[in-house]
Parts: C-alpha cells; structure tokens; sequence
C-alpha cells in the first residue's frame, strides 16, 4: 500500500475477504489491521472496483450507537443504510468502515458527550468541553483501502467538506461529492443543525417545527418509521421498483368519510404527526382527484422535521382545480391524466406550475396503476405513501400492489363511506406481519398485505 500517516512504511495490512450477503446484496467484505496500534478497518465492497474510475465510495466512520442500535441522536446508521442502497442501485462500490468512534473520541467519552447534550450543549461544545477537539478523525487508512484496492478515482457519498479535503490530501481524486439527505426529526435536529452551523455540513434543513401544533412521537412509533424506511430501502434494492405503503385513517367501522366526497378529521393530533413522519420518510406522496376535491389537502410535512415528498395526483380527466392548494408545495405536483383530458385542462394546470403527465387508461378509463408507478420510477421515485381516496387506496389492494399498511383506528362510529367493498372481496388481503401501536387515543396497526393463492392479481385503475 502506499500511503500511512507519515508517509514512509506501509502500516495497514490486509488479513481477510468474504462474501457477505445482505439485504441490499452481495458484497465482499474485506479486514485490515493498523500495525501500529491493532485496530481494525474494514471495506464492504460491491462489483469490480480495480482499475476503475468514478467509484461510488463512503467514507464511513463507526457509529457504535447508530450503526448497531439504531440510535436516533444522529443520522450515521441511516447514512451507513442509504450508501448501501446506492451502491447496490448500481452494483460497484465501496464502504470504507473506519474504527473512530463518535468523530475519533471513542464510545466511552462520545457517550459523556450525550450526557452533555442532552444538558444543552452542542455536539461540538460537549466534545471541547471533554478535552477533545470538534473532530479528531483521521483518513489515512481509507486513503490506503481505495488504493488497495485499485479504485483509480471515487464519486464520494458525504455532507462532510472536510472529509473531502482530508482524502484530496491524500492523493484520492475525487470527481463529484454525492450528498446523503437524512430525515430529520426531534431527536437529531440539533445535531444535524450544528453540523451545518459549526462544522460546514452541506445540509438542506427545513425550519423547526413549532412545538404549539405538534405532538411528539412515542419511541415505539419512530421505532416503526425507521423499520418502514429500511423495509423500502430493501425492496427498491431488490426490485428496483417503487415500494407502495397505504397510510390512512378509518372509524371502528371502516369509514373513511362520512358522505363520499365530504371532509373528515378523523385523526387525533398524535396520529396527524404521524402522518407527517411518514409522509417525510417516503419520495412521493399520491393520491386520487376525489382527495384534492374533498379536502384540498397540502401534501407536506409540517408537524416534524423533514422533507417534503413528491405530490403525485392520479386524475383520468383532469378534474384538479386550479385553486387547488397542492399548487403552493415547494415541489412541482405531478398530475397523471390520460388522453381523456382536455388540452386547455392541460395547458391551465401546466401554467400554475403541475407537470401534466399523459399515461395509458385502465378499462374503465382510469389512469393504469401500472403506468403510474413506472412514471415515478423513472423520476427517481423509491417509495411512494398512497393517502387516498376510497377508490385508490381499493385500487391498489385490488391489483396486489400495496407493499405495506399503516392505517389508524380512530374511537368512532361514523356509518359513512368505506374504502373496502364486498365485490372485491376475492381480491383483499389480510395483513401479516402485524403490530399494533398507539398514537394518542388512535391505535395504529402495521402490516404486510398478503393475499391468498386463488386472488386474482390486476394492475390497472384509479
């Protein structure tokens, strides 16, 4: 290897390589030892690497309590999961897994530092106050890894400048920084607001959300956002198509509505942030024209910290006003309409700034479900929460293309309009997989739609 701390002697040596399956794919895994003081490094590395140039790389530090534990205090775990993701998406590339724990202060103190934290102190003051400098990593190792290895020049997976500089100064070329956008939320806010503020992060942070119109989320429930995100993440990688999740609200007896085509707030405050959090863990968010009639809705996240996803409306025949307050989210609304429309329909949502996206018809002249989600993913789309209507969300159970359900049961007899009806039963799932959650006097329930052998699959409406 070529190049170690001081520049003379090679210090880091390869012991091992395996193959090492995972959800996201096959990597090989490679061990390497520091001479000087034992510790170990390791590369997780996907396809053929040597030789090659513009290698998608991260550069990742270990993060003990997020890489393991799925601590929420930070977003590594989630950047570690995501790099994986991208790599596999493309089938080459390379983790480097650097042993510096908690930015080089190791587990012992980085855990005093939380203590710290959680007293008011940034993450960079916790670490100055316990001796320690902001950051004390170093990148020599990874430097020596990537030349190992043969990669010739790296697209560098990171937020971080200072990463950059550092492996630029050890003669890795790197051709493009590819950012990692994590969510945020409560618990990593601050952090990832002082990396912006004290260390040059490139972040796009939303602002705070007020404390006055959201209820915060129990652990359990951002426990079950953060198994959803891994579950899509998962299926993308296997399927490189988007993974659908039905998140909606029902009374204890199945309406959604009291009279079709009428508003209704069924959710309670706990379970409306929810809702925003798994709006800000999906790509895009869909639903039917009937919805934006109803309710006008915004489509964007709100009561927590995070991204705003894609609008997606599926209307046959562009019945979508012009007044419609989808118009005011800070992403262009996606409108998937068939050659039903009218030109001037067309043109006149196109002017309030919609991208008018023409699509095949089902057999009753609905936009095909199928087309649909071929659209998002060649717009780069991953996952997409399906809010409703009625029709939709029986649409995409009657074709078998839910992936997943979060829907909430709200303590209320309603006698209004159902999603789910008897001449579909042939076609309806039950859920698998379940567990149950409660979101203020709400009770949430989680599942995997399964269907039985006999249901007939379908693949058009809405």
């Amino acid at each position: 290897m070529s190049l170690s701390p001081s520049g003379s002697t090679p210090q880091l040596v390869r012991n091992a390589q395996a193959r090492i399956p995972t959800a996201y794919g096959t990597f090989f895994l490679y061990d390497y030892t520091d001479t000087r003081d034992g510790k170990e490094h390791l590369a997780l590395v996907m396809g053929e690497v040597d030789g090659c140039d513009d290698v998608l790389v991260r550069v990742h530090s270990e993060c003990m309590t997020g890489d393991t534990f799925g601590s929420l205090r930070c977003d590594c775990g989630e950047q570690l999961h995501m790099a994986m993701q991208r790599i596999a998406e493309r089938e080459r590339g390379v983790i480097v897994y650097l042993r510096q724990e908690g930015r080089g202060i190791g587990l012992v103190d980085k855990l005093r530092a939380y203590n710290l934290q959680d007293k008011g102190y940034d993450t960079v003051e916790a670490n100055l106050l316990l001796g320690h400098q902001a950051d004390e990593r170093d990148y020599w190792a990874a430097a020596d890894i990537l030349q190992d290895l043969g990669v010739r020049s790296v697209r560098l997976l990171t937020n971080n400048p200072a990463k950059i500089e550092a492996l630029r100064s050890y003669n890795i070329r790197i051709n493009e920084r590819v950012p990692l956008q994590p969510t945020i939320h409560a618990e990593n806010a601050a952090y990832l607001r002082a990396k912006v503020a004290r260390m040059r992060h490139l972040l796009q942070l939303p602002p705070t959300p007020s404390p006055s119109v959201s209820v915060p989320l129990t652990v359990d429930l951002r426990m079950r956002v953060t198994l959803l995100q891994e579950r899509m993440a998962r299926h993308f990688a296997h399927t490189q198509t988007p993974h659908v999740t039905l998140a909606y609200a029902q009374s204890l007896d199945g309406s959604l509505a009291a009279a079709a085509g009428a508003p209704l707030a069924l959710s309670g405050a706990a379970s409306m942030t929810l809702t925003h959090a798994l709006r800000a863990a999906h790509d895009a968010i869909l639903v039917g024209v009937g919805t934006v009639l109803a309710d006008d809705p915004r489509l964007t996240v709100r009561l927590v910290a995070g991204r705003d996803p894609q609008p997606v409306v599926l209307d046959s025949t562009l019945r979508t006003p012009a007044t419609a307050r989808l118009f005011d989210h800070p992403r262009k609304p996606w409108i998937f309409t068939t050659e039903r429309s009218e030109e001037d329909a067309r043109r006149r949502l196109s002017e309030r700034g919609a991208e008018i996206v023409l699509l095949p018809a089902d057999a009753a002249g609905r936009v095909s479900l199928l087309a649909a989600l071929e659209a998002m993913q060649m717009r780069g789309v991953r996952s997409v929460m399906v809010e409703g209507g009625a029709q939709v969300l029986e649409s995409f159970v009657a074709a078998h293309l839910a992936h997943y359900a979060v829907v909430t049961l709200a303590p209320r007899w309603i006698g209004g309009v159902h999603a789910f009806h008897a001449s579909a039963n042939g076609a309806l799932p039950r859920l698998t997989h379940v567990a149950y959650t409660q979101a203020g006097d709400d009770l949430i329930v989680w599942g995997e739609p399964t269907w039985t052998p006999t249901s007939n699959a379908g693949g058009e409406a809405a």
